[in-house]
Protein backbone atom coordinates (compact mmCIF):
# COMPACT_ATOMS: atom_id res chain seq x y z
CA UNK A 1 0.00 0.00 0.00
CA UNK A 2 1.22 4.00 -0.95
CA UNK A 3 2.05 6.07 2.21
CA UNK A 4 -1.17 8.18 0.85
CA UNK A 5 -3.52 5.33 1.00
CA UNK A 6 -2.09 4.43 4.62
CA UNK A 7 -2.47 7.68 5.77
CA UNK A 8 -5.94 8.18 4.39
CA UNK A 9 -6.96 4.99 6.35
CA UNK A 10 -5.61 6.17 9.44
CA UNK A 11 -7.22 9.90 9.24
CA UNK A 12 -10.46 8.00 8.53
CA UNK A 13 -9.98 5.71 11.94
CA UNK A 14 -9.20 8.33 13.60
CA UNK A 15 -11.94 10.65 12.64
CA UNK A 16 -14.47 7.33 13.41
CA UNK A 17 -12.86 7.29 16.96
CA UNK A 18 -13.19 11.09 17.59
CA UNK A 19 -16.84 10.97 16.60
CA UNK A 20 -17.89 7.72 18.59
CA UNK A 21 -15.37 8.35 21.94
CA UNK A 22 -14.97 12.27 21.71
CA UNK A 23 -11.57 14.05 22.41
CA UNK A 24 -10.68 12.47 25.19
CA UNK A 25 -11.15 8.92 23.34
CA UNK A 26 -9.30 10.31 20.72
CA UNK A 27 -6.37 11.84 22.73
CA UNK A 28 -6.21 8.09 23.95
CA UNK A 29 -6.26 6.61 20.74
CA UNK A 30 -3.56 8.37 19.24
CA UNK A 31 -1.43 7.98 22.48
CA UNK A 32 -1.44 3.91 22.62
CA UNK A 33 -1.32 3.93 18.74
CA UNK A 34 1.98 6.08 19.74
CA UNK A 35 3.05 3.38 22.68
CA UNK A 36 2.85 0.84 20.25
CA UNK A 37 4.60 1.69 17.36
CA UNK A 38 7.44 2.84 19.74
CA UNK A 39 7.57 -0.51 20.88
CA UNK A 40 7.26 -1.96 17.56
CA UNK A 41 10.56 -0.12 16.65
CA UNK A 42 12.12 -1.37 19.24
CA UNK A 43 11.36 -4.83 18.94
CA UNK A 44 12.06 -4.80 15.11
CA UNK A 45 15.46 -2.84 16.02
CA UNK A 46 14.63 -0.05 14.42
CA UNK A 47 15.28 2.26 17.52
CA UNK A 48 18.27 0.94 20.05
CA UNK A 49 17.14 0.48 23.51
CA UNK A 50 20.41 1.46 25.01
CA UNK A 51 20.36 4.84 22.65
CA UNK A 52 16.60 5.67 23.51
CA UNK A 53 17.49 4.92 27.38
CA UNK A 54 20.56 7.36 27.31
CA UNK A 55 17.90 10.01 25.77
CA UNK A 56 15.62 9.81 28.23
CA UNK A 57 18.36 9.74 31.14
CA UNK A 58 20.12 12.66 29.62
CA UNK A 59 23.21 11.45 29.18
CA UNK A 60 25.13 12.44 26.15
CA UNK A 61 27.50 9.53 24.22
CA UNK A 62 29.31 8.93 21.15
CA UNK A 63 27.35 5.94 19.92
Amino acid sequence: MSNTLVGALIGAILAVVALQFGFWGFVLVVVFGLIGALVAAITTGKIDRGALTDVLTGRRSSR
